[in-house]
């Protein structure tokens, strides 16, 4: 009997920085479960986070953290693939491949490609401007049918299926155009002081984003301080209420209740009951996940065996895919 082939399923996080209850609720919340239906790949993608100058010391440190929070989180090494992205060299390999299949003016057009340009004006390198050929490769190595991006990515994932429509009409079918697949709720958690902006893992200001190792009394601290307004009334209003909109999205995401509902709920309270809430919530999330990762990280034995593991399952199929392309293009087989 023919076992029928599952779809894949590939993301991954810059491990810079230090991951959010935004990188949880828009993220590794959705990752969960996923191995039901598809093969899931999730990396840490350390050759796009060297884009920026990091301090190698502190890179491999959070390589090592952020590893271990995707495993407290709940994503089972047993049921998932993780791994750190230089450590399957087909990535770079079929980058400067696609880089022949990618069009300057396409790469001028990224959003990203500005924002970073002008935050790093010191450092404008061609990693930076190849930065979304790089992101192709990794979901076209493996095949894979949906990516779970944010707001934020869909710009680079629809290069992603243009680089790859254009290698197919020339080549024959090689690889799989992906899909998105977009979270509906709890998608981009806003900065607590800047509720205009994406909670950064990477900001500046302390206060504007939850870390996931945050102690329990620094998560209530930062909530309860963070900007909402003077109207006092709460409901679910971005463009006027953006910090109101931004705690009922996270609680939203915490409870899985919808907006009508926690409105209908808080009708007649302050926003001192709002933070309130929000504040048990996230700690109540956190305190296990915050125990289960310092298991994780007296550990490391273990977290070697995880990333050696993880390493020749994705190089496994990540070998095949470059294969059909050096295949594709006439180049001499090894």
């Amino acid at each position: 009997m023919s076992v029928e082939k599952r779809p894949t399923v590939l993301s991954g996080i810059q491990p810079s920085g230090r991951l959010t209850i935004g990188n949880y609720l828009g993220a590794l919340k959705h990752w969960l479960g996923l191995h039901d239906q598809f093969d899931c790949y999730y990396m840490l993608v350390d050759l796009h986070a060297i884009t920026v100058r990091q301090d190698p010391a502190l890179l491999r440190e959070r390589c090592h953290e952020f590893l271990a929070l995707y495993i407290a989180c709940g994503l089972d090494p047993r049921h998932n693939v993780l791994f750190v992205q230089s450590h399957v060299p087909q990535h770079a390999e079929l980058a400067w491949v696609l880089n022949t299949f990618t069009q300057m003016g396409e790469l001028n057009r990224m959003t990203q490609f500005k924002d970073k340009s002008a935050k790093h004006a010191d450092n404008i390198n061609a990693g930076l401007f190849g930065y979304p050929v790089l992101m192709a490769a990794d979901i076209l190595l493996y095949q894979a049918e949906r990516v779970p991006v944010g707001d934020d990515q869909k710009q680079h994932l629809e290069l992603t299926r243009d680089i790859a429509l254009r290698f197919n009409n020339v080549h024959g079918p090689v690889f799989t155009v992906p899909e998105p697949m977009i979270p509906p709720v709890g998608a981009r958690i806003m900065g607590l002081q800047t509720p205009t902006a994406k909670m950064s893992k990477s900001g500046d200001a302390e206060t504007d984003a939850i870390y996931l190792l945050d102690e329990p009394a620094v998560i209530t601290r930062k909530i309860k301080r963070a900007v909402t307004d003077t109207e006092n009334a709460i409901r679910f209003d971005v463009a006027n209420k953006p910090g109101v909109s931004n705690l009922l999205s996270m609680l939203a995401a915490l409870s899985d209740e919808t907006m009508p509902a926690l409105e209908a709920r808080f009708d007649g309270k302050g926003y001192g009951h709002l933070k309130g809430e929000v504040a048990e919530r996230v700690v109540a999330l956190l305190e296990p996940i915050q125990a289960r990762y310092h298991e994780v990280r007296a550990a490391p034995d273990y977290l070697q065996q995880v990333l050696r593991d993880g390493a020749a399952r994705a190089t496994k199929k990540a070998a095949i895919t470059l294969g059909r392309v050096h295949d594709a293009l006439g180049f001499i087989p090894r």
